[in-house]
């Protein structure tokens, strides 16, 4: 099998360029699509109840072939986060910017999203206003 080379800029946590914004409570990635600080999208991130879910789900990742995907709960009731094996050391979760996305990680970056679901985690205080502007701009929206 081979496989292309891709020309699509993925996220690293090794960029120069601060695409990460933070991480909240509810362990939701804010990022800067594509390192623009105008273009903030959030991704549902892993949430699980203990450790062995976690560990579950860090070494389904880690046997992820190109092509396979797999599907991670997130806090979101019947929202899964779905990862998606690219290439080697490329790896998608699908997100909604514009429409629909597909964010490019490294493995490294997603590990490191994927830890954050472990029970003792906690967010650095300055990215719980991360969720807090989000839940202010909900109350902004009309009702239907």
């Amino acid at each position: 099998m081979t496989f292309g080379f891709s020309l699509t800029p993925r996220y690293c946590l090794i960029d120069t360029d601060p695409w990460l914004v933070g991480i909240d409570p509810l362990r939701r990635y804010w990022l800067n699509v594509n390192g623009d600080a105008n273009r903030v999208a959030n991704i549902p991130g892993l949430t699980s109840g203990d450790f062995e879910a976690l560990r579950t789900a860090i070494k389904n990742f880690r046997q992820l072939d190109p092509q396979q995907s797999m599907e991670v709960p997130t806090f979101l009731e019947g929202q899964d986060m779905i990862l998606h094996c690219v290439a080697p050391n490329l790896y998608a979760i699908e997100g909604c910017v514009d429409g629909d996305v597909w964010h490019l990680f490294d493995a490294e970056s997603i590990e490191a999203f994927l830890m954050t679901a472990h029970p003792d985690w906690q967010c650095a205080a300055k990215d719980k206003a991360l969720g807090q502007s989000q839940l202010n701009a909900s109350w902004q929206m009309a009702v239907a």
